[in-house]
């Protein structure tokens, strides 16, 4: 990621010239021989040719409309493109074509509603795709599937309803998928299927009423999984399982959640970090492991403090972590803080034995590059 910050913390310098590839573009500033071409916010309506020495092309906050097929046919040395808030509204066939270095695209926060076959296209290198704060509504199968080395993808906050079979199709290396803030429903069946290796998914703030099985469970190692704010009332059996000794952080916050079904967190044994606050709760399953918990949001759920809560009291009671929960029910226990309430104390807990072992990573994922991102 140290990549990405140089990319992004350049120094301006030098006056603008007017010019055709080979010089500085009129009204930008160049810097490095050519090697940075800053163009931001200076009313440009189109898009300035600039050197194929060119690396950085910073074209943010300008009136540009769309991105014509060839549009960078000469700026094949470019490795980073910044296009944030330039009121884009489609991205034509072809529209990166020759750009075979490229490995940051920023395509955030404009009013891309139409993405064409072939779009991507040359785009071999890209790491980085940023397509937040759009209005896509739709991917075409393989649309990404030049990207081969696609890292990071960011798609959330714009209004995509549904994941098809082959979405991803080719973006076998992608790690971080960020699809927050859409409006989807589902996530057909396969839909996730060549993105196996998915360590980040994010997925909160959708429209999704039912956990999405049978799409899930082809991925393996999935250390965040956020699904908040979707309108989910049960999370299901094995719900997990398929990545659940990887699974650090997992967020089902403000989904009016009732109940879990008892093998729901079957197969998690490294969960870390776990968010439940503002649902509609009574209890927690008996699959659900303490053990390797530091961070538990409970509150804002209508906790029922009997002995199905036993295993959660005795958590609380050995760690120093003592999450807000109140109880609703039974009648003379309302009010009381599970951490006080003394309903549990003639409740039998069959101890579990601690898993151990050492943590193995498939060869193609290295846990470093997570790090600091």
């Amino acid at each position: 990621m140290s990549w990405l910050l140089l990319g992004t913390c350049l120094l301006v310098v030098g006056p603008a010239v007017q010019g055709v590839p080979g010089q500085c573009p009129s009204l930008c500033h160049c810097h490095g021989d050519l090697q940075h071409v800053i163009c931001d916010n200076v009313g440009l309506k189109k898009i300035p040719r600039v050197s194929e020495v060119t690396r950085l092309l910073n074209l943010q906050r300008n009136s540009l409309g769309n991105i014509p097929t060839g549009a960078f046919s000469e700026s094949k040395g470019l490795i980073s493109l910044h296009m944030q808030h330039c009121q884009l509204r489609e991205i034509g066939s072809q529209a990166f074509k020759g750009l075979k270095k490229l490995v940051y695209l920023y395509l955030s926060m404009n009013e891309i509603n139409s993405i064409k076959p072939g779009a991507f296209e040359d785009l071999t290198e890209l790491t980085y795709l940023y397509l937040d704060g759009n209005q896509i509504s739709d991917l075409a199968k393989g649309i990404f599937s030049p990207m081969i080395n696609l890292f990071i993808l960011q798609l959330n906050d714009n209004k995509l309803r549904e994941l098809r079979q082959g979405t991803f199709e080719g973006a076998k290396d992608l790690r971080w998928l960020h699809m927050s803030g859409n409006e989807l429903t589902t996530l057909q069946p396969g839909s996730l299927d060549d993105v196996e290796n998915l360590a980040i998914l994010h997925l909160d703030n959708n429209k999704m009423s039912t956990y999405p099985s049978v799409a899930m469970s082809k991925l393996r190692v999935v250390e965040e999984l956020t699904l908040g704010k979707n309108p989910m009332r049960t999370i299901p059996d094995n719900a997990f399982q398929s990545f659940g000794r990887y699974m650090e952080k997992l967020s089902l916050d403000n989904m009016g959640l009732e109940k879990f079904s008892d093998g729901a967190f079957t197969g998690v044994t490294a969960i870390k970090s776990l968010h439940l606050d503002n649902n509609k709760l009574k209890s927690l399953p008996r699959s659900l492991e303490y053990g390797t918990i530091t961070n538990l949001t409970l509150s804002n759920n209508p906790w029922s403090c009997t002995c199905q809560l036993a295993p959660l009291r005795r958590w609380m009671d050995s760690s120093r972590n003592r999450p807000d929960a109140v109880c609703a029910s039974p009648p003379q226990q309302k009010g009381k803080q599970v951490r006080d309430s003394t309903a549990m104390s003639g409740c039998r807990v069959k101890p579990k034995r601690a898993k151990k072992g050492t943590r193995h990573w498939p060869s193609n994922v290295q846990p470093s590059r997570y790090l600091n991102a």
